[in-house]
């Protein structure tokens, strides 16, 4: 099991470099491609990865991302109303096939995997974002790994028992200042290819600490579901890990805070 987790953990690393290093359409159309993935793990929870709902969902998903690229939209929010409306159709004019939890979870699958995931690409389209983009894995992996890490050693409070047994008060704030210690590592080393000041470089791990904060939550979140509906891997794509859910749950929602912060603070050279 330890060398299957491994191997699986450098190919899924060796792929992630290969995609975010290359940028352009390849990450754009290898987002989507995991967004599809991991949307069609999350319907299989509510038994709607094969129907309809789940077909307007992938729809939708795949509309989002084209938009990224040709921008033929006023507005995405114009996609997600329309997303929503369409499975709204569906739900009425199928009743009472559909539960409303379920049409409810295919606009989740469109907002909360597909949505959130493309925030990858976005960041890498960012100015400097060839560097910017590994934030979010920094922020993401490199706060479970500390806090796994200062958990294992000094662990005592249990920050969700019922949900989480093993992750601890320590262990969190271990893994967000593990991350901010590393931001700022990253931060000086790549300073100038990445055009920043010392007060940038500050810049960058306060969006790293919240990055870490936020990632935790998505950790949980993406637990929780799991728990609700029984399930114990969203799927078995990636050997030793589960699916992608089961990997990227933190990412997705890493991915939003590190882009729209970078945006709002490192982009206007604040």
């Amino acid at each position: 099991m330890f060398w299957t987790r491994l191997v699986s953990g450098i190919v899924l690393v060796a792929a992630a470099l290969a995609l975010i290093l290359t940028g352009g359409d390849v990450l754009l159309f290898g987002l989507l491609f995991v967004s599809l993935v991991g949307m069609f793990e999350l319907y299989r929870v509510f038994h709607i990865e094969k129907s309809l709902l789940g077909f307007c969902g992938y729809l939708a998903a795949a509309l989002y991302y084209m938009d990224l690229r040709a921008s033929f939209l006023l507005d995405s929010g114009m996609l997600m109303l329309g997303a929503l409306i369409a499975l709204m159709a569906v739900y009425v004019i199928t009743y009472p096939k559909y539960k409303a939890e379920q049409v409810f979870a295919g606009f989740a699958g469109i907002s909360y995997v597909a949505a959130m995931l493309s925030c990858i690409y976005q960041t890498r389209a960012l100015p400097a974002g060839a560097y910017t983009v590994w934030l979010i894995f920094l922020c993401s992996w490199g706060c479970d790994t500390c806090a796994y890490c200062v958990g294992v050693l000094i662990g005592k409070h249990k920050m969700a028992p019922k949900l989480s047994p093993k992750k601890s008060i320590e262990g969190a704030v271990g893994g967000a200042l593990g991350t901010v210690l590393l931001t700022l590592l990253y931060g000086f080393l790549f300073r100038a290819p990445m055009g920043l000041s010392y007060k940038g470089v500050i810049l960058l791990a306060v969006i790293a600490a919240a990055g870490a904060v936020v990632s935790m939550v998505g950790d949980l979140a993406a637990s929780a579901i799991k728990r609700n509906y029984g399930v114990k891997d969203y799927g078995t794509l990636i050997p030793g890990h589960g699916g992608i859910l089961d990997r990227f749950d933190s990412v997705i929602f890493t991915a939003p805070i590190v882009y729209y912060l970078a945006r709002a603070f490192l982009v206007a050279g604040l």
